[in-house]
């Protein structure tokens, strides 16, 4: 006969050896967007340059459907897009009828905001700052509430229209529109 007990005491064990192996590896891909150009997205402010073009120089957000609404030419698609990409296209656009040779510049004003959760101290909407890592980003939230699990963090991110969750240290860099999530120590 089989004590209900010690099979409970096992299970718990389990749980608790699991819980305690570090971080899990995330995807290739998790990493590997660290190392290619930016991509806009929702959220973005990016300032535009048309030199001898006052009028047309200002900040652009990038609206929930992924466009900037730019004078003369209308929505422009940026969701998707480099900073050099989004630049050819307002060139092409504008070169359409309304500018001989159009000189544009463009660059990120602000970038788009990361999500922190879990058990920090005042969780909620932050704004991204370049060379953050989790670390950084958690103080920002207020640091570890006293149950959090300070080894690694969960971080959510759009990877190739792809949402994927991955396993990280707190060393780790952080991106914009990123969702961080510190989990609860089990002991």
């Amino acid at each position: 006969m089989k004590k209900p007990f010690s099979s409970l005491v096992a299970i718990v064990l389990a749980i608790a050896a699991a819980g305690c192996t570090g971080y899990r590896t995330p995807p290739p891909a998790f990493h590997a967007t660290l190392n290619q150009p930016y991509v806009l997205d929702s959220g973005d402010k990016i300032r535009v340059i048309v030199y001898d073009q006052p009028e047309l120089t200002n900040t652009y957000s990038v609206d929930q459907a992924g466009y900037i609404n730019f004078p003369l030419v209308g929505a422009v698609p940026a969701r998707g897009a480099t900073v050099k990409e989004l630049e050819k296209r307002l060139a092409d656009k504008l070169r359409q009828g309304y500018l001989r040779n159009p000189d544009v510049s463009a660059e990120v004003d602000q970038y788009r905001p990361i999500f922190i959760m879990g058990e920090v101290g005042a969780p909620g909407q932050y704004s991204y700052v370049p060379s953050m890592t989790v670390q950084k980003a958690v103080a920002v939230a207020g640091g570890y509430t006293p149950r959090a699990n300070q080894e690694s963090v969960d971080i959510t991110r759009q990877i190739n229209g792809k949402v994927i969750t991955g396993r990280v240290p707190t060393s780790d860099p952080v991106l914009p529109g990123d969702t961080l999530y510190v989990r609860e120590r089990l002991f």
